[in-house]
């Protein structure tokens, strides 16, 4: 048996049973202990990635952290991902994706308002945070082994996997496929991109996310409408068809194989984890430069990243795969979205490729930061720049690398991210509940202020206008 079969089986496995038990039970655990907060609260979630108060120390505002996270969560993930998942476990997938998410929601909220809590300033004057520093500094001293593991996998990810060869390939194949852009001209123009926009840091990332990630998410969702109005005689059908295989044996048809209950709901979790992040603790990294003086507060609009990510877009994804019947046809996953959109409307496909494009690209820039406040965890800022121009130097040449040993790495390391982050979630969910209670008491403080102080107004106004009574 090569390498390659060994790294194989360790991934399937280690992102089998054991990383899906975890990850779900963490997410179940903070939505009891936080009385679903995902559901009550998430008006008020919403509510503030516009509205976000902004007060307090930070680097950036709320709404620029959300989307450089959003940047790194929303990519190829959440459209070939979701493919992927129906290909192998059927409509049913879909469900269990969602279930994932839900509870992926409070994991995430968890993730941010730890991130602020333990934030802290590097020596360049700039906030870092994410499950290196609540590992270490929540847990305790005793626990930073386990940071470091997080932090020297969150580098590794950053450099080898998720950050830059799968995403320059997605680009380099599709301009190759669509206009007929030879590889080594993609490969510059993205690495001399990346350079223009990494080389500035946490600021210039997030003036590039703040104005693309809408873009590419607006266009995204306005798309698959187009598809599922297109198709709107089939999408009862196709909600109908996801909750049934969701619950049963789903028949092989077409080019599908057919699909336990067991497939289904791992096909549907393993890649929803993988299109949300949620647990794997690379979104609280973005969290901590937020500027807010509530961790509650940036925990909840950090919980919006996976409702955009997965209710919206990974569902809006599945419908139109459904309603369209590619799905159950003999398509490879990484093409059943283009199908779809072609089966729609002219240009479809063409659409599609320059979305893929800009996700994948604001994916990159993502990482870039999360493994930079790895490194810089790890080996201290001098090593920032370094790290950026080791980072520009793998997208140049990710183009031309066949690395599948290297790939199958970056999804053990990915894991070994979530493990040590998943534990310290669990081990300091109490800090998170009490965190929570103080900035909804805050809140609910400042409404009654607000109401007693309209109340004196009015009676203000009352006795000024009595007075003007009498007096005449």
């Amino acid at each position: 048996m090569n390498l390659v079969h060994v790294l194989e089986a360790i991934s399937s496995w280690i992102w089998g049973a054991p990383l899906i038990i975890l990850v779900m039970g963490t997410g179940l655990w903070l939505t009891i202990r936080l009385k679903m907060l995902q559901v009550f609260r998430l008006p008020l979630a919403i509510k503030l990635i516009g509205k976000a108060p902004n007060e307090g120390s930070g680097d950036v505002s709320s709404f620029a952290a959300l989307s450089t996270a959003l940047a790194a969560t929303v990519g190829t993930g959440s459209i070939v991902g979701v493919a992927t998942a129906i290909k192998l476990g059927g409509p049913g997938a879909l469900f269990w994706m969602v279930v994932a998410a839900f509870f992926g929601m409070a994991t995430k909220y968890a993730e941010g308002v730890l991130a602020v809590k333990y934030r802290v300033k590097d020596r360049n004057g700039q906030f870092s945070g994410g499950p290196m520093y609540y590992i270490e500094k929540g847990l305790g001293r005793r626990f930073k082994p386990l940071a470091m593991l997080f932090a020297f996998s969150g580098m590794l990810v950053a450099l080898f996997g998720i950050g830059t060869f799968p995403q320059v390939k997605a680009i380099v194949s599709s301009t190759e496929n669509s206009f007929g852009v030879p590889p080594i001209v993609t490969a510059l123009i993205i690495a001399i991109l990346t350079g223009l926009v990494t080389i500035g840091g946490l600021k210039s990332i997030a003036k590039v996310s703040t104005k693309v990630v809408p873009f590419k998410t607006g266009l995204y969702v306005l798309i698959c409408l187009i598809v599922l109005i297109r198709f709107a005689d089939q999408l009862p059908a196709a909600i109908a068809l996801v909750l049934h295989s969701a619950f049963s044996t789903t028949s092989a048809t077409g080019g599908f194989a057919g699909a336990t209950i067991m497939l289904a709901m791992r096909s549907g979790v393993a890649r929803g984890i993988f299109a949300n992040e949620a647990g794997l603790g690379s979104a609280p990294i973005a969290a901590a430069a937020a500027k807010t003086k509530w961790p509650a507060e940036q925990g909840l609009i950090s919980m919006t990243g996976v409702f955009i990510d997965t209710m919206v877009i990974c569902v809006m994804t599945g419908l139109t795969l459904l309603v369209s019947g590619v799905w159950s046809g003999p398509t490879d996953a990484g093409l059943m979205t283009q199908q779809a959109f072609s089966s729609a409307f002219p240009l479809g496909a063409e659409l599609l490729t320059i979305i893929l494009i800009m996700f994948a690209f604001t994916t990159m820039l993502g990482w870039n930061y999360y493994g930079e406040r790895c490194v810089e965890y790890l080996l201290g800022v001098k090593w920032i720049k370094p790290y950026r121009y080791l980072f520009i130097l793998l997208v140049a040449g990710g183009a031309f690398i066949k690395l599948d040993a290297i790939w199958l790495l970056a999804d053990i390391f990915n894991a070994m991210m979530a493990f040590p982050n998943l534990i310290a979630l669990l081990g300091l969910s109490g800090i998170v509940v009490a965190e929570t209670r103080t900035y909804m008491d805050s809140l609910n403080s400042s409404k009654k202020k607000g109401i007693l102080a309209g109340a004196s107004v009015g009676a203000a106004i009352q006795v000024e206008e009595k007075g003007q009574t009498v007096n005449s």
